[in-house]
């Protein structure tokens, strides 16, 4: 019988064939009515399980992961690489994007008015960059309540990064707490396991009804801009993460690949590095062997803030309305989406197309029409796959490369003691 890796790549190939097939069938054809129908239920109960375990998954991971880096004097020289490492990969993405951007400018020959129909039917909240700042900053501290029940994972973060501190700092007296949360934990990555078992047939589901769907001729008339994107993503997660692992850890990629799969699969499907979150954690400690503690810190935390692919997505895509408008931007206003890009995919939740969420923002930061984004949000599904299977790469890289840095440090700490 195939291993579950294997059941997930079948399922995937698999998925495409068929939302291929059934693309060729008409919209009231029966068979394309009822399999998407059905696609939509399994697809569905796939997400909404993987949901049902995110919030307390991320809370127990953080807790027990801080506590313990803590008690081992390692919480510092965790967050200072974690963070050198978020910013330098979200960094690298950016200027891809926008070099790529800038060579081929995709939206020249294209005008706002081919698009009007999707611009007439499209409606903006209009936010200001200190709104926007505002915004983020009052949601990083709320009712813990209030967050587990709106599942706000960044105010979920938040507050298990001060319960994990608490307890290291309440020493021996909280000892059975955090022995209560590391049970916890493992019986969340039980329920996880048996979750997947269901994976292959989800993502199945997914991708037959994301294929099955788009809309092929807004597909063909954006297809340079659509094409460059997804170059520019692949290449980032082939080429410039894999050459971060290698340069810092000397791992193989083909190595970091085959640990990964799972939860890349996964990513690519759900196009939600929240509901992939369960799978990345148990891919990251049990295929990539990143020590819990660092990989429970890590990890969720890299998918609040870490976006490597809508980090991307964002500047190139404010490029590629800037051409649509006929405005050339300068370097100075190529640097001002590049610092707000960076911002907005920090603040940009980890679920299916939130890089549209704050993409006004950017475009707002050097006055692009941002009715613009109308244009965008039909091929935006389709481009979501890839930037949040590049954004899961990112935050499991960073965990083997940060455990490499932490453990380089305290051997020379070691060292310098002998």
């Amino acid at each position: 019988m195939p291993s579950l890796n294997q059941q997930i790549f079948i399922g995937a190939l698999l998925g495409l064939l068929v939302g291929g097939v059934l693309t060729q069938l008409g919209d009231a054809s029966p068979v394309r009515e009822w399999s998407l129908y059905a696609c939509t239920l399994t697809a569905g109960v796939f997400v909404d399980l993987l949901k049902m375990i995110l919030v307390p998954l991320i809370f127990s991971t953080i807790v027990v992961g801080v506590a313990n880096l803590q008690a081992h004097q390692q919480i510092h020289r965790v967050w200072v690489a974690t963070l050198l490492f978020f910013m330098t990969s979200t960094a690298l993405a950016m200027l891809l994007g926008l070099t790529v951007m800038n060579v081929f400018r995709p939206g020249e020959g294209l005008h706002l008015a081919m698009f009007q129909d999707a611009l007439t039917n499209f409606h903006h909240k209009q936010m200001t960059g200190s709104e926007f700042f505002t915004q983020f900053l009052h949601g990083l501290f709320q009712n813990p309540f209030t967050a587990f029940a709106k599942g706000d994972i960044l105010a979920i973060v938040i507050f298990a990064l001060f319960l994990g501190v608490a307890l290291v700092v309440g020493g021996e007296r909280y000892r059975n707490i955090l022995n209560l949360f590391q049970e916890f934990l493992d019986l969340m990555m039980r329920i996880v396991g048996w979750i997947m078992l269901i994976s292959p047939l989800g993502i199945f589901a997914l991708l037959t009804k994301l294929v099955a769907t788009q809309d092929i001729a807004l597909l063909s008339t954006l297809a340079k801009f659509i094409v460059l994107v997804t170059g520019s993503t692949i290449v980032h997660g082939v080429i410039v993460l894999p050459l971060l692992l290698y340069i810092v850890t000397k791992k193989s990629p083909l190595w970091f690949f085959r640990g990964a799969r799972e939860a890349l699969i996964t990513a690519f499907a759900t196009s939600s590095s929240n509901a992939t979150l369960p799978v990345t954690l148990k891919c990251t400690t049990e295929n990539l062997k990143v020590s819990k503690d660092i990989s429970g810190f890590v990890v969720p935390l890299g998918a609040t803030i870490n976006m490597d692919g809508t980090a991307l997505y964002e500047a190139a895509a404010a490029l590629f309305v800037a051409n649509l408008a006929g405005i050339d931007l300068s370097l100075s206003q190529q640097m001002i989406v590049f610092a707000t890009a960076m911002i907005a995919s920090m603040g940009a939740p980890g679920i299916p197309s939130a890089g549209m969420v704050t993409m006004i923002m950017v475009l707002q930061s050097v006055g692009l029409p941002i009715e613009a984004i109308a244009i965008l949000l039909p091929i935006d599904r389709l481009l979501d796959t890839f930037r949040t299977a590049v954004n899961v790469e990112g935050d499991m890289i960073g965990s083997v490369i940060v455990q490499k840095l932490v453990e380089g440090k305290e051997e020379i700490s070691a060292a310098e003691i002998q």
